[in-house]
């Protein structure tokens, strides 16, 4: 079926062209291309390439791999001048064929196999927020002799760019962004461009609007999507995001905080289990209407939120967008409605069709494969465990605002890491509920906190400019 849509797609758009994309450990993206008429040859053999190239996949002296592409994944390149067919491909083992344990895809493969066996449910779906900022000017670099950046926007009346003089005086300032209408929304119709190219893809979206940060921060929410299908488009709609923000001028960036003292950017996740077209997280009664098996979820991943925060929140920026004052979650507990609570309950959410929670720690750095293959793992550990929470466990439900707690009553609560390196710390102490059922494996495990740790040695063996503020006169 899949292969007859592809053949299709070829025939009607005139297709040369076909680009195989895969993602590396942190999620960056690769790609290559061949002619339409090796498609076959292709799909039945694959295409073989170094995995010693990309970081952390393979040692030089096994280096051999294949990529095989999915059709599934297929759609029209939306960028390319000439007609072109993408797909996504598996990063298989040369010899067997099949998926190897550091391929993102395969992993996640291995996640939705683990939660069918599990006999709690079949299925997830899943609700991803984008949130971005928008620039008008990036200038990044870093050498030894020198080191800075400068964002540039429209719409912030402080925040110009170079020459520009905002005569229509539409940039604004001294106020928060969140919904602002137009035609201080500058880029609505940019980001209206993004949904339609999302939509052409097959994913529906939910809606979309301007985010409290005024210097250009976004946001585009999907539907509720399965995970099989949502994991791959998300990957989709970034490169969309990017190449659409390119196409108008502007330059996209998902950091979770490329602005000091401005909103940060997250990537909240709403998600819920279904086991046979039924929503297993919701029962009527409950605390907010939720089910057993939903609270001993909602455990597992509060339980082991430190060393999830590896996956979810895996750059050394992370850890600037996640401070007390920005909506941005730094305690461990759920909630009703609740915006301080690493999870949330949403309110409006109140069928059992809609019944959900939200993940509201996480960001755009993560490598969606892995994170999200790692909160159905933590989550499917709390229910076989029963790690209900409760207040006791200091886990909640609260309601309220904790940061308008006392301080010594906040410091009770369980924290996320404050750092990189704090939460590989987490995860190397904290792991055993990943590797069930072998979705992750310690190989995978080491890889990604050898490659974490350059990071964070990278950033701190480097001087920062702020320093020069506080010590260059000393």
């Amino acid at each position: 079926m899949q292969r007859e849509r592809m053949t299709s797609m070829i025939a009607e758009h005139g297709i040369e062209s076909i680009d195989i994309k895969y993602s590396d450990l942190i999620g960056n993206w690769y790609h290559l291309g061949f002619p339409t008429g090796r498609l076959a040859s292709v799909l039945e053999h694959g295409i073989p390439f170094d995995g010693s190239s990309v970081p952390g996949m393979r040692a030089v002296e096994s280096g051999d791999m294949l990529l095989r592409p999915d059709p599934a994944t297929a759609i029209l390149d939306p960028f390319t001048r000439r007609p072109t067919l993408r797909m996504l491909a598996y990063i298989c083992d040369a010899v067997t064929g099949e998926g190897v344990a550091k391929d993102p895809r395969s992993l996640a493969q291995r996640a939705q196999s683990f939660l069918e066996h599990s006999g709690v449910a079949d299925q997830s779906k899943w609700i991803p927020e984008f949130e971005f900022y928008l620039f008008n000017e990036a200038e990044i670099h870093n050498g030894k002799f020198s080191a800075g950046f400068s964002f540039t926007s429209a719409e912030n009346k402080e925040d110009l760019p170079f020459g520009y003089q905002d005569k229509a005086g539409t940039a604004v300032s001294n106020r928060k962004g969140y919904h602002i209408d137009v035609p201080f929304d500058r880029y609505a119709d940019v980001r209206q461009e993004m949904v339609e190219q999302i939509e052409r893809i097959g994913c529906p979206v939910r809606y979309h609007h301007h985010e409290v940060g005024l210097s250009g921060q976004q946001e585009i929410e999907t539907e509720l999507i399965d995970f099989r299908q949502i994991i791959d488009k998300m990957m989709y709609i970034k490169d969309i995001i990017h190449n659409t923000a390119l196409k108008n001028g502007l330059t996209a960036t998902f950091m979770p905080k490329p602005l000091y003292d401005e909103p940060g950017s997250g990537m909240h996740f709403h998600l819920q289990l279904l086991k046979q077209g039924r929503n297993v997280f919701y029962r009527k009664g409950g605390y907010a209407d939720l089910s057993d098996e939903a609270l001993c979820f909602i455990g597992g991943i509060l339980h082991h939120g430190r060393s999830l925060a590896a996956f979810t929140n895996p750059s050394t920026n992370s850890y600037k967008r996640l401070l007390p004052g920005f909506e941005a979650p730094v305690k461990l507990f759920f909630g009703l409605a609740n915006r301080s609570a690493a999870i949330r309950i949403p309110r409006y959410a109140n069928s059992e069709e809609a019944k959900r929670i939200e993940f509201r720690t996480s960001d755009g750095t993560c490598n969606y494969y892995f994170a999200m293959s790692a909160l159905l793992m933590a989550g499917l550990d709390g229910i076989h465990r029963k790690l209900r929470p409760t207040t006791e466990n200091r886990f909640g439900p609260y309601d309220d605002n904790v940061f308008a707690w006392s301080e010594e009553r906040r410091a009770t609560l369980h924290s996320i890491p404050s750092s990189l390196e704090e939460a590989l710390a987490a995860l190397q102490e904290d792991h055993e509920y990943l590797l069930a059922g072998g979705v992750f494996n310690e190989e995978l495990l080491q890889s990604w906190v050898l490659e974490k740790q350059k990071e964070v040695v990278a950033v701190r063996n480097r001087p920062h400019p702020f320093e020069m503020n506080l010590y260059y006169s000393l």
